[in-house]
């Protein structure tokens, strides 16, 4: 357990960014997996309208530091790839 005023204010900190980062986590998988239910059901316009919406999210993760530049890129591209396979 941290003994410094330092160490005790960083863990306070840490567990509201936990919060806050699960809840935003949560909020951009859920957008994936509509576009992800779109493509199984085989519908390019429903998928490429869902994408629309999932990808400001992702990017918003990036910029709030939930997740890796790389890795939101590379889910958009993978999705994207997908849904160009539908047509």
């Amino acid at each position: 357990m941290a003994n410094s005023p330092q160490a005790k204010k960083r863990a306070r900190q840490n567990e509201k960014r936990f919060v806050v980062n699960k809840a935003r986590r949560s909020r951009i998988r859920t957008f994936l997996r509509k576009v992800e239910e779109a493509i199984a059901s085989g519908d390019k316009a429903a998928a490429e309208a869902a994408l629309k919406m999932a990808q400001p999210e992702l990017m918003r993760g990036v910029t709030k530091g939930v997740y890796h530049k790389n890795t939101a890129s590379r889910k958009v591209s993978r999705l994207s790839n997908r849904i160009k396979a539908l047509g």
